[in-house]
This record gives C-alpha cells, structure tokens and sequence, in this order.
C-alpha cells in the first residue's frame, strides 16, 4: 500500500480561509513595526490580569493575532499554510475557521487560569497552530511527512509522531517553567491548551457524529420495522377479505355475516386511505 508524503517546500496551495489569516496576521504584524508605544499589545495582548479584572474578553482573540518577531510570526505562518491547507481542506472553510478560533481561545484561557493577576502579555499564534497540528494527526496519523534537519538532513517522520514529539516538548518545557521557574519566554501552556482543545473538539465531533449516526440507524430501524408491521397488518386483511369475497360469490352478500359485511366496510375504507 503507498503511503502519501508530504514535504515542506512551496507545493501545497493556499486555501481561502488560511490566505485570509496568513494575510491578517501580516498587515498586523506591519502595523505593529509602526506601533513604538506597544499600544496594540498593551489593548489586544492576552493580559491575564485585564481579562476578567477589566472585562477584556476580546484579548481571548486578538491575541493570537500578535507576534513579537519576523521569526515568531514566520515559523507560525509557516506551520499554518503547511498544515493548515489540507485540515481546512478536510474541514471546510466556515469550519475550520470557527475551529481555529476555538482553540486560540483555549488555548489563552489554559494560560490565563495558570497566571491569574499577571500583567505580562502573551502573545502569538502558537496555540491555534498548535490545534491545527494536532487537528491533521487526527485526520491524517498516517501521513509522511519530510523535514529537513538542520536545513539539510532530510527526515522523515509520520504525522501522529511528530505532533506528539512537539506536545511533548511542550508538556516538559511546560514543567520546567511552572514547576522549576526556568523560565524562556515562551507561553508552552498556550501551547498545550491548542492542542487539548483541538483534541477534545474533535474526538468529540467524532463521538457526536458516531451518536448521530447511532440515533438515525435506530430510527430507520424503527421505520422499518413499522412498515413491516403495516405491511404485514395489509396482507392479513386483504387475505381476510378475500376469503370473504370468495364467501359472497358461493352464498351471495346478504348471507355473509354482520360482522363479515363490517369487516368490508372497514377494511375499503382503511385500503382507500392508503
């Protein structure tokens, strides 16, 4: 059986809803060279000590919007077109990008819970991206993809395992800056809390639609067996009413039963019905 790779390298196509968020996070990132005072940041960062304290709910957004640098921003954009592309493609456009912003949202709320009161913004992508890596494990475990190690070794490795080796270094980068208080300036809970997110929305969207397919199989079996019911219930009368009539040729109607001649009544006007 052939296994489909994928590489890294100016192949795939953009999609529409990954052009209009690669396109939005670079005008932004432009206005923010222009923004010497950090007056985006300080409104539109993720400030976990604003967000409930001033009501600032919108930063649960925007912040993922945000990058702190040419190479912040680059490595994001550049993991959301690769991956990106084939889970919106999977998703659909509406889909995908109701899914995206889920999981920045998760992701900033994980981080706000564990850093109530800070006023340090978080900022970045990196936690939908996160969602989005792990949303193309699921769809495609399998999947082959080639990296270049060092900008020249190439390696390759599948979905599922690459998505778990940057949840997990995540997960112990995570350890060692909340428990140990190494700390390197990099939000590894948002991180996880794309990736739990993403995970849960769409085992989730696996279970509902196993539950949904369960619900419309009963029914159908429900219908069914109705109808055989019914059908069986129609071939008993018309049976019933055939000997009836094979009674009324040998002895004629007026020396049928009350009863027989009730029967009829009800049975033409059940039979006309239908």
């Amino acid at each position: 059986m052939l296994e489909r790779r994928v590489q890294l390298g100016l192949g795939a196509g953009l999609t529409p809803m990954i052009r209009n968020l690669l396109i939005a996070n670079g005008v932004i990132f432009l206005l923010q060279m222009f923004d010497s005072q950090r007056v985006l940041i300080s409104y539109f960062g993720l400030h976990a000590d604003k967000v409930f304290g001033q009501f600032r709910f919108w930063q649960l957004i925007t912040y993922a919007f945000l990058h702190g640098n040419f190479f912040h921003i680059f490595f994001n954009m550049f993991a959301l077109w690769m991956f990106g592309t084939e889970v919106e493609r999977n998703m659909g456009s509406r889909r995908f990008l109701k899914f995206y912003v889920l999981t920045a949202v998760g992701a900033g709320f994980l981080q706000i819970l564990a850093h109530i009161g800070s006023s340090v913004p978080v900022i970045g992508a990196s936690g939908a991206v996160y969602g989005v890596l792990v949303a193309f494990a699921v769809f495609f475990p399998e999947r082959v993809i080639t990296l270049l190690l060092f900008f020249v070794l190439p390696v390759q490795i599948k979905a599922k395992y690459l998505v778990m080796f940057f949840v997990g270094v995540s997960l112990l980068a995570g350890i060692q800056s909340e428990i140990f208080g190494i700390a390197d300036q990099v939000a590894h809970l948002a991180h996880l809390g794309g990736a739990l997110v993403a995970f849960l929305y769409l085992r989730g969207d696996l279970w509902i639609g196993k539950l949904v397919r369960e619900i419309s199989w009963r029914r159908q079996l429900r219908q069914i067996q109705q109808d055989n019911k019914k059908h069986a219930e129609e071939r008993e009368i018309r049976d019933k009413v055939d000997k009836i009539l094979d009674r009324i040729n040998e002895v004629g109607y007026d020396k049928i039963s009350r009863e027989d001649k009730n029967f009829l009544k009800k049975a033409s006007d059940r039979l006309s019905k239908e």
